[in-house]
């Protein structure tokens, strides 16, 4: 059985975004060198300014199918909406 280097998830902040982006997945034997294959990979005509990776084994996702019982709670708390709340005249544009 042949060994695999782990599999990283690679994310990106853009020139003019202000959050990172998930933009692939790559295999590297240890985050140094998962950056350094990132930046080749996922930057070559400079269009970020910021890279995570992130080893996937250590992201823990919920399942589309899980979506009822995970957001369901969330129905019962109406002051979460923002519409919820009056925004004086005054505040100007939110």
């Amino acid at each position: 059985m042949k060994h695999e280097w782990p599999l990283w998830e690679v994310f990106i902040r853009g020139q003019h975004g202000l959050n990172h982006r998930h933009v692939g997945s790559l295999h590297a034997p240890d985050a140094e060198m998962a950056l350094k294959n990132a930046r080749d990979v996922y930057t070559r005509r400079n269009e970020g300014v910021s890279i995570w990776v992130v080893e996937a084994q250590h992201i823990t996702a919920s399942s589309p199918s899980e979506k009822g019982p995970l957001y369901e709670p969330s129905e019962s708390k109406v002051y979460r909406h923002p519409t919820f709340f009056d925004i004086p005249d005054e505040a100007g544009h939110m």
